[in-house]
């Protein structure tokens, strides 16, 4: 199978967490060029800055080729045309995502007729993992290990331990 040239990955990425790197180690294999978007959510208050955000992207990817991380607050028709392609890659945990994740779709679609949506399922050992158990484990002062890389693990302790997340 050939490979397509380039996809978007977009999210909040706060934090990036196994089921992120399983979805961009997935798109990777079908696509040369993935662009990770965090993307600027005016509703969210981000736990992470974006710097810290793409940083642990960076430690996520590891070596990987053709992956570009950035920061965009427009719509994901509006990243879709400014990065010049139509594949938007989503991961898809449950029913619950794929309704969410299909009504994007068609909101999209009003705005740039020609995105297409790439549904990647996440592994059914990776089912519970999100952004929002990480950081309610940090609040609880519980493992993370199983959510999380074992260097974006180093990498929040390192922060909460320096204080750049007295929140948590």
């Amino acid at each position: 199978m050939d490979k397509q040239k380039k996809c978007v990955f977009s999210g909040t990425f706060d934090p990036p967490t196994l089921g992120h790197k399983q979805i961009i180690e997935s798109a990777r294999a079908i696509f040369n060029e993935i662009v990770i978007a965090v993307m600027v959510n005016p509703q969210k208050t981000p736990t992470f800055t974006f710097t810290q955000r793409k940083e642990m992207l960076e430690l996520v990817c590891g070596n990987l080729q053709g992956v570009k991380i950035i920061q965009f607050g427009g719509t994901v028709a509006e990243l879709l045309q400014k990065e010049n392609t139509q594949f938007y890659v989503r991961g898809i945990r449950n029913t619950v995502d794929f309704e969410y994740e299909n009504s994007n779709y068609f909101a999209t679609k009003k705005l740039n007729k020609d995105v297409v949506p790439v549904y990647l399922p996440c592994p059914q050992e990776l089912l519970h993992v999100s952004s929002s158990m990480v950081k309610n484990s940090l609040k609880f002062n519980t493992p993370i290990d199983e959510y999380v890389t074992k260097e974006v693990k180093a990498y929040i302790q390192a922060a909460v331990k320096n204080g750049e997340k007295s929140g948590l």
